[in-house]
């Protein structure tokens, strides 16, 4: 993966995020997670500098491989894409309210996250050799 740039910034902030159905239920089958994976791909059009690495969708959960910012928090991110994702599913698919009729949301508290990107070894190597490298550069003469 590439870095990424903004005004004040260079990053590349990889997560793996998971969260899961309410009480677990397995109603993501294929016509409900063919639109979630529509719904999320549209909240791209209102931040265009999220990105998703990979979309993996189960009957009662789902993965994201996601790069986001560092000026967005990751639960912002998350309680954001869970708000408009269980909207609109319950606008679309009226079967769920049979499942979750107290509008509380298709979806349960809370999530997984980790961060996916480069190994330690090679951040270790990298600061260790950064002293080495900036004195390299103070000694060239002009």
């Amino acid at each position: 993966m590439r870095l990424k740039r903004s005004a004040h910034a260079v990053y590349q902030t990889q997560y793996h995020i998971v969260w899961v159905t309410r009480y677990r239920r397995k109603i993501l089958n294929k016509g409900v997670a063919k639109y979630l994976r529509t719904k999320l791909q549209e909240a791209c059009e209102y931040y265009p500098d999220w990105e998703y690495m990979a979309i993996g969708i189960a009957e009662d959960h789902l993965h994201l491989h996601m790069v986001i910012p560092p000026k967005y928090a990751v639960s912002m991110v998350v309680e954001t894409l869970k708000k408009n994702t269980s909207r609109e599913l319950s606008l679309k698919f009226r079967f769920l309210k049979k499942f979750y009729w107290d509008n509380e949301g298709m979806w349960s508290t809370g999530f997984f996250v980790s961060t996916v990107g480069v190994n330690e070894g090679v951040i270790k190597k990298y600061v260790e050799m950064q002293g080495k490298e900036d004195t390299g550069q103070a000694e060239l003469g002009f």
